[in-house]
């Protein structure tokens, strides 16, 4: 009777911990739903355009966009230089004669420009990467997620330098360096050593903001903060648009200014 009374007692104890796991393990994974809920990353896969969009109702005109935030406040004698290609580029426009720039010369916008959606953009995102591109010169660019910064000597400049980043809650914080000293941003200039911050987030169903900021302490006299908003098209599908020997829609002059070809200059 001892021996028998002693088994049932453990018999009842081991059921009594497994029965206990099992609530405990089914406690856990219905817990684990609300915890992933709570921790996942916001969606900003999908077609973006700039938003207000500046070239509404403009078909076949050259706008200018206004630089961000009034622009930097750059050290001297960069920001007399400045100062002066944007007044000679403003007067030109106005003349009817604008001044040929990277872009209409089939060079990628790189960073920053690329985010400033002068053509949709849209934005991959997938384990470990953001991938955005761009229809405008079907443009690439990688942003890979919690990975370090190399140092900056081990970094080739390129027109989009290199990405790393990572999620802050809703916000995806990115930060780039290594892009080369002659990719233009309104032709404001920049050293080697500037890093470019963004703070990505979306602020409804279906807009979303990119705040910058630029720091380069060799060039500006402060940090250079701007913010691009987007709105997400899911009708949009991206096209390819790869510049041709003859563009379609410009005509380069000798002289360095650029036009819209005409009807008669279409063969």
């Amino acid at each position: 009777m001892h021996l028998a009374k002693s088994a049932l007692i453990a018999a009842t104890a081991l059921a009594f911990a497994g029965s206990t796991a099992v609530s405990a393990q089914t406690s856990t994974q219905s817990a684990a739903p609300a915890a992933a809920e709570q921790t996942a990353e916001p969606n900003i896969t999908g077609v973006w355009e700039i938003w207000p969009d500046p070239f509404a109702g403009e078909e076949n005109t050259f706008l200018e966009l206004p630089v961000p935030g009034g622009g930097p406040k750059l050290r001297e004698p960069y920001a007399t230089e400045w100062k002066a290609l944007r007044d000679e580029r403003d007067a030109m426009l106005r003349a009817g004669t604008p001044k040929v720039d990277p872009s209409t010369q089939c060079l990628p916008e790189g960073m920053p420009m690329i985010m400033g959606a002068i053509f949709p953009i849209e934005i991959l995102q997938t384990p470990g990467q953001v991938t955005v591109l761009a229809e405008f010169l079907t443009q690439t660019r990688r942003i890979y997620l919690d990975k370090p910064m190399p140092p900056i000597e081990e970094l080739n400049p390129n027109f989009y330098g290199y990405s790393v980043g990572h999620w802050e809650g809703d916000t995806l914080v990115v930060t780039t360096k290594g892009v080369k000293e002659d990719t233009e941003f309104f032709e404001i200039p920049h050293s080697v050593n500037m890093t470019i911050t963004e703070r990505i987030r979306l602020t409804g169903p279906d807009l979303l903001e990119d705040e910058i900021t630029i720091d380069d302490p060799e060039r500006l006299l402060e940090p250079y903060t701007f913010t691009y908003g987007y709105r997400r098209n899911p009708d949009y599908v991206i096209q390819e648009y790869f510049c041709e020997a003859v563009d379609p829609l410009l005509k380069f002059n000798e002289d360095g200014t650029v036009e819209m070809r005409t009807g008669d200059d279409i063969q």
